[in-house]
């Protein structure tokens, strides 16, 4: 999808609104090709509809912040809430702000529901640059601050170099809902304060979600942003839907939890009630074809909810019965890094709680990640590396794990811990290969009991009874007593691997030494674990 300003071109008049009701009239009256100024620094309080209008490629609707170009970061460069006049945010990364001078004009909602950007049915070529949209009012629930009208479609939406955000204690469930839409690009932006508290009134919460309802939906392309959120930062999938999303690039976002929402942290933060957000994780896919996840820096995720403190989940699932089209296939998460989580990946094919079957998942390709800080005890987690099993007649396969660094700080956590009923088909397609893993206490199952294909099983019995012909090589193990099969390599020690500068506290740590007994040791003769160099240009300016 392409999102520059020169292929979102708006030659038309310009309208220089003050108020939220001249703004509504601004954008009524607009024509194809119109850009409207909305006054820098000013609020405007309510709901605006986007109006349906027959534009095209050549033609599009602009809505941005009257101060000139100069006065926002160059495009392809993510705006902070510097912008908007906000130097710093409690437990976030440094913003950096070389000026705090607000050019943003701020779009609030001060009512309940969504809003307050509403896409009418039908919405189309619009480019919203330099906005502030958040919500007002203290103790109500928002659930969407972006979302198409009920029942509508829209299509060649772009938000760019713009700051959403609920507020630090209230429920704001969401940011944007990409549902029933087409040709979105989300780019350059920030999002921050979207979560649900235990027991409130919403139960999940993502900066981004998607994936849900009727119509068609995709491409997408989400660069270059910050999103934040207790729940998940992004989601596809999770309700109930007759279309898949398709086309999906996920590429150089930075998706971060604070550690001030986990209790007992300096500076805790919590909903009103001093009740902790309900936290999921990073990134999951529960309906989603064709997606490219690269170049993402992705921190902090922790348990005691109902999730585990994973930080991606690939999980397609039939929520409530209300999609059995769900499917996710076709995935590509490469040079991106993972840090200070509960535990790694969970690719599981599984029925939903009301026991309804997805279609399934295959190809999935994971490659060039690095995963440093599992930490289960620190993170609330069970210290896992992955979770791979399958409760599906329509069985997982062909899932490759290639080139990945993954270490945990759990000796008795599981390498991958598998699940697969025995009267189900063994999953096959399984590939993990030229990885440095720490080991603990080797591959295990999942739990279950005896109709678990992994229980009472070593680790070569769980690969060889689980899995149809798996090839697992040349991957160095750390520290572990398990029994390995052949062609893999067994470390006593980090030490022994001879990382770049042993503990390593930077991307570039993780390199090996010339001298490490793994340097040149992959079926490609590449240095085993993660393409550290590669990756690090990847995710360059990210964090």
């Amino acid at each position: 999808m392409k999102t520059s300003m020169a292929d979102t071109p708006a030659p038309g008049g310009t309208f220089h609104v003050m108020t939220r009701a001249t703004l509504q009239t601004a954008l009524n009256s607009a024509k194809c090709g119109d850009s409207i100024l909305m006054e820098a620094g000013a609020t405007f309080d309510g709901t605006i509809v986007l109006p349906a209008k027959n534009c095209d490629d050549n033609h599009w609707i602009i809505i941005r912040t009257s101060a000139p170009d100069s006065a926002l970061p160059p495009e392809g460069t993510r705006l902070t809430p510097c912008y908007a006049g906000v130097a710093a945010l409690p437990g976030r990364p440094s913003f950096s702000c070389s000026s705090t001078k607000n050019v943003l004009p701020k779009l609030m909602f001060s009512s309940a529901g969504s809003g307050p950007v509403i896409m009418a049915d039908g919405a189309n070529h619009y480019r919203l640059i330099g906005l502030e949209i958040t919500r007002g009012i203290p103790k109500t629930t928002i659930s969407n601050l972006v979302i198409n009208e009920k029942g509508g479609t829209a299509d060649h939406i772009i938000i760019d170099r713009s700051w959403l955000h609920g507020t630090a204690q209230d429920e704001t469930t969401r940011g944007i809902m990409l549902t029933a839409s087409t040709y979105v690009g989300i780019v350059d932006s920030f999002f921050t304060d979207f979560h649900c508290d235990a027991l409130g009134t919403c139960t999940d919460s993502q900066a981004i979600g998607g994936g849900v309802g009727a119509h068609a939906m995709g491409p997408y392309k989400i660069v270059n942003n910050f999103l934040e959120s207790s729940g998940e930062n992004i989601i596809f999938g999770g309700g109930g839907g007759d279309h898949t999303p398709e086309d999906i690039e996920i590429r150089r976002n930075h998706l971060f939890k604070p550690l001030t929402w986990m209790k007992g942290q300096p500076g805790f933060v919590g909903g009103r009630n001093g009740r902790p957000f309900i936290v999921k994780n990073l990134f999951e896919l529960k309906n989603g074809i064709r997606v490219l996840f690269e170049g993402n820096v992705l921190e902090n995720s922790w348990g005691g909810f109902s999730q585990a403190g994973f930080a991606i989940l690939l999980t397609p699932k039939n929520q409530n019965n209300l999609c059995p089209l769900c499917v996710v296939h076709d995935v590509t998460i490469r040079y991106t890094s993972i840090r200070h989580v509960g535990n790694g990946f969970q690719i599981a094919n599984v029925a939903s709680v009301a026991g309804g079957v997805s279609q399934g998942m295959w190809n999935v390709s994971i490659h060039d990640v690095l995963i440093d800080d599992i930490d289960g005890v620190a993170y609330a987690g069970g210290g896992h590396l992955f979770q791979q099993s399958n409760g599906s007649p329509l069985v997982l396969h062909d899932i490759v794990i290639n080139h990945v660094t993954a270490l945990s700080k759990d000796t008795k956590a599981a390498m991958i811990a598998v699940g697969n009923q025995k009267t189900y088909p063994e999953m096959y397609g399984f590939i993990w290969s030229n990885n440095i893993f720490t080991g603990g206490i080797g591959i295990t199952t999942t739990g279950g009991g005896a109709i678990n294909c992994a229980y009472h099983q070593d680790t070569v019995g769980v690969l060889n009874n689980c899995f149809k012909q798996p090839d697992f090589s040349r991957n160095a193990i750390i520290a572990s007593g398990a029994k390995w099969p052949s062609e893999n390599f067994a470390a006593a020690s980090r030490a022994e691997v001879k990382f770049a500068n042993g503990a390593a506290q930077s991307f570039t740590g993780y390199q090996l030494q010339p001298s490490s007994p793994y340097a040149h040791a992959g079926t490609d003769g590449k240095d085993l674990g993660a393409d550290v160099e590669a990756l690090s240009a990847a995710v360059a300016g990210v964090r």
